[in-house]
């Protein structure tokens, strides 16, 4: 199959395009190197790159193309509620407009990266995809609305699916830090110290990065009447944590550790444990490769090899926001042209 990604430099989409690649399709890659620099490590390139903004994909961009894997956005919490207004103009209206562009194309098939955070306080435990949602920042609220306005664009020839992703952890040549599991062990490398920013008590689904990939190839692969116009939580019901257990499993890996408590956000609001049986009887092929404790194990010992220090915490190459300060006017263009 011909594959369009979307965001395919970025932590997840670099795993997508080498896992396509293996499985023996043609990928295009597209995105606007907001992130340029920031690469841990060497990856693979897709067959056909394009520079731009996801706002200025055309219907020729995406001809002879038979799914679009829409990955690239403006990609958690923190970074969206830096800009609000542009995390809605390129997370909402620029995914709203690429589904258009792709459905005009002929593309059969739109699969949408979304996330777990659109529970955000939920009312229970155990959410499922037909419970409240309860959007607590900018990113979540546009993830939303995406899976509503694109919803209603489904028909017999194309299919749109929604994976609300949990919380993504793990290796990868793109690596972040920003994310919960992988935060909490760097800063035990980098400081010899577990600091954690809320009380522990918050629960966060948890998913690696790698299976997030491998699910969006699961997707294209299922039939289309299984997924049409769904929104599927993509993760694993043993694989729900809260943060203080992730400090535990950081603790057992790097046992001179101490746990601290920051109260940098104090009581963190955003509190979801997140069920995933309706992605297990729809895709019941899917099964992620990793748990929380092979995958932190893999990152541990990276990062060690890499020798992570405290300049590598706090610097600006693992932690998007950091970045995206920097080069805010970059999207601000890009939108313009």
């Amino acid at each position: 199959m011909r594959v369009f990604v979307t965001g395919h430099l970025g932590y997840i989409g670099v795993h997508l395009v080498e896992l396509l690649l293996e499985a023996g399709h043609e990928v295009t890659g597209c995105d606007l190197g907001l992130f340029d620099g920031c690469e841990w490590e060497p990856f693979v390139r897709p067959q056909h790159e394009l520079r731009k903004d996801v706002r200025a994909i055309t219907e020729a961009d995406l001809d002879g193309h038979d799914c679009v894997m829409h990955l690239a956005a403006i990609s958690n919490d923190p970074m969206g509620d830096l800009n609000p207004g542009l995390t809605e103009a390129v997370n909402l209206d620029g995914s709203v407009q690429l589904a258009r562009t792709a459905k005009a194309a002929g593309v059969g098939r739109f699969l949408f990266s979304g996330s777990c955070s659109v529970y955000g306080k939920g009312e229970k435990l155990d959410l499922q995809e037909g419970d409240p949602l309860n959007p607590l920042t900018a990113y979540a609220k546009s993830k939303i609305e995406t899976e509503r306005l694109v919803g209603e664009m489904v028909d017999d020839g194309f299919t749109a699916a929604f994976l609300r992703n949990a919380t993504a952890f793990g290796h990868s040549p793109m690596l972040r830090i920003d994310l919960v599991v992988n935060n909490l062990l760097g800063s035990a490398l980098a400081y010899n110290q577990i600091r954690i920013k809320s009380d522990g008590t918050p629960w966060r689904p948890l998913v690696h990065c790698r299976d997030i990939a491998h699910a969006f190839i699961a997707f294209m692969n299922a039939p289309a009447d299984a997924i049409n116009g769904k929104a599927i939580n993509v993760g694993d019901n043993a694989q729900n944590y809260q943060v203080r257990d992730v400090a535990d499993q950081v603790g057992r890996l790097i046992p001179g550790a101490e746990i601290v408590f920051t109260g940098e956000v104090g009581e963190d609001p955003r509190n979801y444990r997140v069920k995933f049986d309706l992605l297990n009887t729809l895709i019941p092929e899917f099964r992620p490769e990793y748990t929380l404790e092979t995958g932190m194990e893999e990152l541990h010992k990276k990062m060690i090899e890499h020798g992570f220090s405290a300049a590598d915490f706090e610097g600006k190459q693992f932690v998007r926001l950091r970045t995206l300060q920097d080069r805010l006017g970059m999207l601000g263009a890009a939108g313009a042209a």
